[in-house]
């Protein structure tokens, strides 16, 4: 007799459930996790050796528990790039934006305690939030996939959450959410507890309008959090981190695990900050390759939901999966979210994209026969 999850005392809201992942296979093309296609440059990969090297020489001594060099340099890099002037004291880092949004939901949520999300959006906002115990509400958008603002004021109100979730650009449909949208989902938020409002900014360095960092002035509890996995082109260094009123930083702090941050994580990422200004000219090669697809794809005949982000959610299909297979048929790996009749590309470099190109091409042209 075989033994597997469920013979085990496995808590009740986690029965059933997968974890999350997407499939990586053994195609030449793959597009279908978001990741920056551009290796990182040699003068970078050269400086993180010397950082490294550096660090390494006390590795028998425990990391800066607090980061504060890092935290310090994150400040920076958001006063310059979106005009809000930050310090340390309103930063938090941990390892990866994931782990950002677990010790907001282990500080802010909790048994007894709900989060609302508007979905379809990023899933391991309700994944983490079961994960902690906390309850989870699936709130609503519109056809277009934009937040149903009249609506989401009504479940606010009606569900008083303890953790309002607002992804911006949103993952997967790719649209950004006005910063009136957001103003007013605050407000409906403080009226109902009040509760916190996480505004997840993964993509934001992509996106054609600006960071709502701005909102932060008088908003105690209004929280941005960000990561280096996409624009910096760092998904294996595992960074994210948040912005937020000085309060809220020292509340995370009393769930975070000991020496959470490596002396190695923090020396890597503060060798990618020195290089902001080379990294983001990536950022802006796959801006235009992104705004390529969409305006191929649509000249192919797909729709397709615009996007701020460095990725493209198009369609429509009767069966979803079943044009995956097709794309994955002609080596080129897509994803399949589980949002009905629609597939999200990631954009690559150029020699990919024209490959996902002809794919689709291919795959239109014997739909329509």
């Amino acid at each position: 007799m075989t033994f597997g999850i469920d013979d085990l005392p496995v808590r009740d809201e986690l029965r059933g459930k997968s974890p999350y992942g997407a499939p990586q296979l053994d195609v030449p093309v793959r597009l279908n996790t978001n990741e920056n296609p551009y290796p990182l440059p040699d003068a970078l990969v050269e400086r993180i050796a010397e950082r490294v090297r550096e660090a390494a020489r006390d590795l028998n001594r425990y990391p800066d528990r607090d980061a504060v060099e890092l935290r310090t340099k994150l400040a920076e890099y958001l006063t310059n790039t979106c005009g809000h002037p930050l310090d340390v004291s309103s930063v938090w880092a941990a390892n990866g934006s994931n782990e950002v949004i677990q010790q907001l939901l282990q500080t802010f949520g909790g048994p007894g305690r709900t989060a609302i999300g508007f979905e379809p959006s990023y899933s391991m906002h309700g994944l983490i939030a079961r994960g902690t115990g906390t309850g989870w509400i699936s709130g609503p958008r519109h056809e277009d996939f934009t937040i149903d603002l009249p609506a989401a004021q009504r479940a606010i109100a009606e569900h008083r959450p303890d953790v309002v979730f607002v992804t911006t650009p949103n993952n997967p449909t790719g649209n950004a959410v006005p910063a009136g949208t957001v103003l007013a989902l605050y407000e409906a938020a403080q009226a109902a507890r009040p509760s916190m409002v996480v505004v997840d900014e993964a993509y934001i360095e992509f996106s054609h309008g600006a960071s709502l960092l701005p909102l932060l002035d008088g908003r105690p509890n209004l929280v941005v959090s960000r990561t280096m996995s996409k624009a910096f082109g760092a998904a294996g260094l595992r960074l994210g981190y948040l912005a937020a009123h000085p309060a809220v930083v020292d509340a995370v702090q009393l769930v975070r695990l000991p020496y959470h941050l490596s002396a190695v994580t923090q020396a890597t990422a503060l060798a990618a900050l020195e290089y902001t200004d080379t990294l983001l000219k990536y950022v802006e090669q796959l801006k235009t390759e992104r705004d390529r697809l969409v305006a191929e794809l649509r000249a192919i005949g797909y729709e397709v939901t615009e996007s701020d982000a460095n990725f493209v959610q198009f369609g429509r299909f009767e069966d979803s999966h079943v044009t995956w297979r097709k794309i994955l048929d002609r080596g080129v790996l897509v994803r399949d979210n589980g949002v009905p009749g629609w597939l999200r590309v990631t954009a690559g470099t150029p020699q990919e994209n024209d490959a996902f190109l002809d794919a689709v091409r291919e795959v239109k042209k014997e739909q329509n026969t």
